[in-house]
């Protein structure tokens, strides 16, 4: 009865050593696996490209801002604000998305046809304009 009992154990023993070496082997693996798809994930996603977004603005907004930013002759015409000029360049990115999305004065709303990432690319366009000009 005694050895049964030594022998219980020496079993329950050899079954946690055998839980424990395949738990610290399987976690590593798991957590590797998760960053790796991760990060993949983040490469695969990395948000509008520049391509994309200059092709936006010149589809959706060059008409009337012009393709610098200082405004076509139709802009003129609409008294619309040079996009690289101070006022414009200091008003708050949430400001100028709003703006873009919901129109102001003769611009149209853009929120039905431009996605809240499209629009955000857009501002950061915007931005860019004033070390163009």
């Amino acid at each position: 009865m005694i050895e049964r009992c030594k022998k219980g154990k020496s079993m329950l023993h050899d079954r946690i050593r055998h839980t424990v070496t395949h738990t610290s082997t399987i976690l590593p693996v798991a957590v590797s696996v998760l960053l790796l798809l991760t990060v993949s994930t983040l490469r695969a996603n990395p948000g509008p490209d520049k391509a994309a977004t200059a092709g936006t603005y010149r589809t959706k907004c060059a008409m009337c801002h012009g393709p610098d930013g200082a405004g076509s002759a139709v802009g003129k015409s609409m008294s619309i604000p040079d996009l690289r000029s101070s006022v414009v360049q200091n008003t708050a990115d949430g400001e100028l998305a709003q703006i873009i999305s919901n129109g102001k004065g003769g611009m149209p709303a853009f929120k039905s046809s431009l996605s809240a990432d499209q629009i955000h690319a857009l501002v950061t366009y915007v931005r860019l304009l004033h070390q163009k000009k």
